[in-house]
């Protein structure tokens, strides 16, 4: 009896075990996956942008700019590609407007006086330093926004007599308007050319945004000006020509 009911244990285990080994010890299917989970890991690694759609990350690339921010109070924070040669350009500028405005006050202060008496040409030359004043301004405001300091240096003494024996005083005082002029968009000019040299995009947009169409503007309206006080010399059409400024009201 021992011997029959250990074979008929026996039996059924063995079937068993025939039935299961197809399943779980087949060679083929063991060797699929690791090789589908390879060919996943490596289009990851190698295709990162084109399964994820991310171009730019931010907070990837920002790191080596926060590196950049000054730590030191006397440091702007603001100030980024803008170098020592813009910053010494600008403050140059400040300088040649506030000259400038200067030399037009004092021909306003000229032509206010009671033995001149040129009301129109006074306030033409007010208004025209007061714009020059108002350029050496935004440009001390451009530099604070870029970030570089603002230095202010010395003003020349104008001189204050615009009298002319040949000229009379309105042309001869045109003439110094139209050349200074000249000068300011010569200078301009210099500043734009700084910037480009420094590759300072920025600042070349707000040169020519800002001063260099007007500059060509002014000359163009002070070329009139001048044009028509020799026409008309030192008589009475000056008279005439300083009650057109007086009604215009309108500077370089």
């Amino acid at each position: 009896m021992a011997l029959k009911i250990s074979s008929a244990i026996s039996s059924p285990l063995q079937t068993s075990q025939l039935e299961i080994k197809p399943i779980f010890a087949s060679p083929s299917r063991v060797s699929v996956f690791p090789k589908k989970r390879n060919v996943v890991i490596s289009a990851d690694l190698n295709n990162r942008a084109a399964i994820t759609g991310i171009v730019f990350d931010p907070s990837e690339e920002v790191k080596k700019e926060l590196v950049l921010v000054p730590t030191i109070p006397q440091q702007s924070l603001a100030r980024q590609k803008f170098t020592d040669d813009s910053e010494s350009a600008i403050n140059y500028q400040i300088n040649v407007e506030y000259n400038a405005s200067y030399v037009y006050h004092a021909m306003y202060a000229y032509f206010d006086r009671d033995n001149v008496a040129l009301k129109g040409l006074a306030k033409f030359f007010k208004e025209s330093s007061e714009e020059e004043r108002q350029h050496a301004e935004k440009l001390m405001e451009y530099q604070n926004k870029r970030g570089g300091k603002v230095k202010l240096q010395s003003i020349v003494a104008p001189v204050s007599e615009f009298e002319h024996v040949e000229k009379g005083d309105a042309l001869y005082a045109m003439e110094l308007a139209l050349s200074l002029e000249k000068l300011v968009n010569e200078k301009l000019l210099h500043l734009h050319s700084v910037a480009n040299q420094n590759n300072d995009v920025q600042l070349m947009d707000f040169v020519e945004s800002e001063f260099l169409t007007e500059q060509v503007e002014a000359i163009k309206k002070i070329s009139e000006y001048v044009a028509q006080l020799r026409r008309i010399g030192k008589g009475h059409g000056v008279w005439h020509f300083d009650q057109m400024l007086l009604e215009e009201g309108a500077a370089a």
